[in-house]
C-alpha cells in the first residue's frame, strides 16, 4: 500500500510493474547504476503575502487545497505552504489562484500571454481567420498530432498547436487572454497522465464558458478533448463549427494574473453581440462583490482588517467603509471576520466605470463624548454597546452607569471617581496593629477571666 497520495505522479522514481520480474530486475539495474544527486524541479514559484487563505484564524480562500492531488499543500497559518518534494507539477494551484500567489514556474506566465498574443497576431496577419488553440503538453500532446499527421488527415490548418507543460496549469485569464486575441476556440487535450487532476481545470473552462455565455458568443468556446484514439481527436478537431472569432485585441499583457484577465476580459466586453454592465457568475468565481447590510453594519472595520487585497477601504478622517470591486476575489475573509454577519459575497464582473474605483457602503459621523465632545467611536457602534448592555451587566444598572458607555475612555474614569462609585475604591485604610495592642487584648481578657475590672468573678 502506498504511503501518501497520487504516488504515481511524483518525480524520481522507478515504477516497475510488481507482477513482472522482469521489469523488477531491470529497474534495480537502473537503480544501482543511479549515482548523484538529485534535483527536483520547483515547479511552483509561492508569493505567501498575497495568498487569501486565512487571516486571524478565520479560513478564507481553500481553492488549491480543494484540487491538489498529491497533498502537497497544507494550511500554515494566515497563507498555505507548498512542499516542493511533494509537489508533482500539475499546477492546479495556480490555476484556481485568484490572487497569483501561486504561478507556475515551467515556463513563466508572462511568457505564456507573449506566446499567444505572437502566435495568433501572426496568424491573422498571414491572413488565417478562426483560429482553433489546440493546448496539449509534450508528453502525451505531441504523441498524439504525430500519430494524426503521418497516419490521419493531419490537423486541420485553422488548428494552432500550443504546448505547455501541464494543460492543467492553465486558468481563466489564459483562456480569456486566448479568446481575446482572436482564438475562436480553445481546445484542451488531456491525456492519461491528467487522470485526478482536471478538477482546476475544468472549474476554470466552466468559469470562461459562462462568461462568454453571458456576453453573448455561445457556449463551446473553450472544451476538454479526452480521447486516447487519434481518430476520435481528429474527428473531433475537423467536426467544430465554423463561427465567428472575437475581434483580436491589441493589448499587452502587462501586469499579474488578475489585471492581464480583466483587460481581456474589458476587450471581450467591448466586442461583444450581446454586452451587458453586469455579469453573473457561479458561486465560487474569483470576481464580484460584498454586499453590507447598512442598518446591521456597526463600522467596526473587522472586515477591513481582514481584507488580504485591500478590496475593503476605511477613511482616516470619519467612520467609512467603502470597496473596491476590481481588487475583490471573493475570498470569504470578510464574510467569515464580521461580528454582525451582515456580509454577502455576490459572484459578479461589474464592467461599469464605476467598479473600478471606491464605493462608499456605508459612512456616519463620528459618536462624540457626551462629558468632552471629543469624537472617539462611531453612533452605530455606541448604540448597539448601549443597547446589549445597559440593564443588563452589573456595572451598568443605573442611568448614570449606563452613560458612561456614551463618554471616552478618559472622561469613564473620571465619572467613575467623582459619583463616588469608583469599582477602585477600598474603603479606610486599615490601622496598623503592634506588640503592644496584642499583649494589651491579652491582659484584658486575663483581667476579665479573674474578676478584675469589667469582669464577673465566681467564689
Amino acid at each position: 500500500a502506498p504511503l501518501f497520495p497520487a504516488h504515481g505522479k511524483r518525480d524520481g522514481y522507478l515504477r516497475p510493474d510488481p507482477d513482472s520480474p522482469a521489469a523488477v530486475a531491470k529497474a534495480v539495474f537502473e537503480a544501482a547504476e543511479l549515482v548523484g544527486e538529485f534535483e527536483k524541479p520547483r515547479y511552483i514559484d509561492f508569493k505567501a503575502d498575497l495568498c487569501a487563505h486565512s487571516r486571524s484564524r478565520k479560513t478564507g480562500c481553500t481553492r488549491c487545497l480543494e484540487v491538489c492531488p498529491t497533498g502537497a499543500i497544507t494550511p500554515n497559518g494566515d497563507h498555505v505552504a507548498i512542499d516542493p518534494h511533494v509537489c508533482a507539477g500539475c499546477g492546479s494551484c495556480a490555476s484556481v489562484c485568484p490572487t497569483g500567489a501561486s504561478t507556475y514556474a515551467l515556463p513563466p506566465l508572462q511568457t505564456v500571454y507573449e506566446r499567444l498574443r505572437t502566435l495568433l497576431s501572426s496568424y491573422a496577419k498571414a491572413g488565417g481567420a478562426e483560429p482553433v488553440l489546440l493546448v496539449h503538453d509534450p508528453r502525451h500532446g505531441d504523441e498524439m498530432i504525430s500519430l494524426i499527421a503521418r497516419y490521419g488527415r493531419g490537423l486541420p490548418a485553422r488548428v494552432l498547436p500550443f504546448a505547455v507543460n501541464e494543460v492543467t496549469q492553465l486558468g481563466f485569464d489564459v483562456f480569456a487572454a486566448a479568446l481575446a486575441y482572436g482564438a475562436a476556440r480553445v481546445r484542451v487535450l488531456v491525456g492519461p497522465g491528467n487522470a485526478g487532476e482536471t478538477a482546476g481545470l475544468a472549474s476554470q473552462i466552466g468559469l470562461a464558458e459562462t462568461a462568454m455565455a453571458g456576453l453573448g458568443y455561445g457556449s463551446g468556446r473553450v472544451s476538454i478533448i479526452d480521447a486516447q484514439d487519434p481518430d476520435a481527436v481528429a474527428a473531433e478537431l475537423w467536426s467544430l463549427p465554423r463561427g465567428d472569432a472575437p475581434a483580436a485585441g491589441a493589448f499587452l499583457p502587462m501586469g499579474g494574473k488578475r489585471t492581464v484577465t480583466m483587460l481581456a476580459l474589458r476587450h471581450l466586453h467591448k466586442v461583444a453581440p450581446e454586452p451587458v454592465e453586469v455579469l453573473p457568475l457561479p458561486p465560487g468565481a474569483p470576481f464580484g462583490r460584498v454586499q453590507v447590510m447598512a442598518e446591521g453594519c456597526t463600522l467596526c472595520l473587522s472586515c477591513v482588517g481582514a481584507c488580504p487585497t485591500g478590496a475593503l477601504l476605511d477613511n482616516a478622517d470619519k467612520p467609512m467603509l467603502s470597496f473596491s470591486q476590481d481588487a475583490c476575489v471573493q475570498c470569504g475573509l470578510c464574510k467569515t471576520t464580521c461580528p454582525e454577519k451582515v456580509i454577502t459575497l455576490v459572484p459578479e464582473i461589474d464592467f461599469r466605470d464605476g467598479a473600478r474605483g471606491a464605493k462608499v457602503l456605508k459612512e456616519e459621523e463620528p459618536f462624540c463624548c457626551i462629558k468632552c465632545g471629543k469624537p472617539f467611536a462611531t453612533k452605530s457602534s455606541i448604540d448597539k454597546i448601549v443597547a446589549v448592555l445597559a440593564g443588563r451587566h452589573a456595572m451598568f444598572t443605573t442611568p448614570e452607569a449606563a452613560d458612561r458607555m456614551r463618554m471616552c475612555g478618559d472622561c469613564r474614569v473620571v465619572d467613575q471617581f467623582e459619583r463616588g462609585d469608583s469599582p477602585f475604591a477600598l474603603g479606610a485604610p486599615r490601622a496598623p496593629r503592634t506588640t503592644d495592642d496584642y499583649l494589651r487584648e491579652r491582659e484584658e481578657a486575663q483581667n476579665g477571666k479573674d474578676g478584675g475590672p469589667g469582669g464577673d468573678s465566681i467564689h
